[in-house]
């Protein structure tokens, strides 16, 4: 695993865009990691990274309904509206 410093990062970010394999990103002052970055592959991580909540989840065609959506409700709960 390669490393980089923050500061050669903020000189050149574009080594995120061109990123074919896994680096740390290391803080040189208190010469600790940071991070670790991994290459974007073509698969979607959303379904990897739900975990258990997975199966709760729904597919929505129109992003935009979802959140009006959401946001009535989140506004009901909070001023007790209801449609």
């Amino acid at each position: 695993m390669q490393s980089i410093s923050i500061g050669e990062l903020q000189k050149n970010i574009s080594l995120l865009t061109q990123l074919t394999d896994v680096f740390a990103i290391v803080d040189k002052r208190k010469k600790q990691r940071v991070a670790i970055v991994y290459p974007v592959q073509k698969h979607s991580v959303i379904a990897s990274m739900a975990g258990k909540y997975r199966d709760r989840v729904t597919k929505c065609d129109d992003l935009e309904h979802a959140k009006e959506m959401a946001m009535m409700e989140a506004m009901g709960e909070k001023y007790g509206f209801s449609n």
